[in-house]
């Protein structure tokens, strides 16, 4: 892959069922004080960025009423099955409103339907499009679809970096442990301030 070419801010799990207060799965983030730290620079960097220079892009999980999509789902799958989060036509499903301020500088990927943001969506194909040779990965959960992200677009051939403090796991400690010692296995692991000198954005 080419060595020059534009940045991708892949968003994960921007959605109510686990950002807002009411939203089902919100409670499966016991660190509060990082998933406000997250937001906050998420919408930091989201506000400080360039169109020209990186693509933000979002692919929210949404399933049909019945989950026929799920066969007999385990782990993280089953609890979402069976706490009836991200369903389609449903409040907890819906992108958070912070973000409707951005419009259509978020270009929402339909289709993911579980871990893997590139599994079921055209994630890989506008990429391809717009010449991206880094992806940059902000959201969560850390330890599920963030990481699952981030080893896919390594093996497909990208530039990765995680972002630390616009990332949140569980618990801190999850959230330490994949910093520390999983991202860097595959991918850079930069603060938001990295990110932003990255694509020129002065800090």
């Amino acid at each position: 892959m080419s060595e020059t070419g534009k940045t991708a801010l892949l968003l994960i799990g921007f959605q109510n069922d686990y950002i807002h207060p009411d939203g089902v799965l919100h409670n499966a983030i016991e660190d509060s004080e990082g998933l406000d730290q997250m937001l906050g620079n998420v919408f930091q960097i989201i506000d400080a960025v360039d169109d020209d220079s990186v693509l933000v892009v979002h692919t929210p999980i949404v399933f049909s009423e019945n989950y026929e999509e799920l066969d007999e789902p385990t782990g993280i799958m089953k609890l979402i099955k069976d706490t009836e989060a991200f369903k389609s036509g449903t409040k907890g499903a819906e992108i958070i409103q912070q973000f409707d301020k951005y419009g259509d500088r978020i270009e929402v990927i339909p289709g993911k339907r579980g871990l893997n943001a590139f599994s079921n969506t055209d994630l890989a194909s506008r990429l391809a499009a717009e010449n991206v040779v880094r992806v940059c990965i902000a959201g969560v959960v850390t330890s599920i679809c963030v990481d699952t992200a981030g080893r896919t677009a390594h093996d497909l051939g990208y530039k990765v970096s995680i972002l630390e403090d616009a990332t949140c796991g569980r618990n801190a400690f999850e959230q330490k442990y994949y910093c520390e010692n999983v991202f860097p296995l595959y991918a850079d692991v930069w603060t938001s301030q990295q990110f932003l000198e990255s694509v020129g954005v002065s800090v």
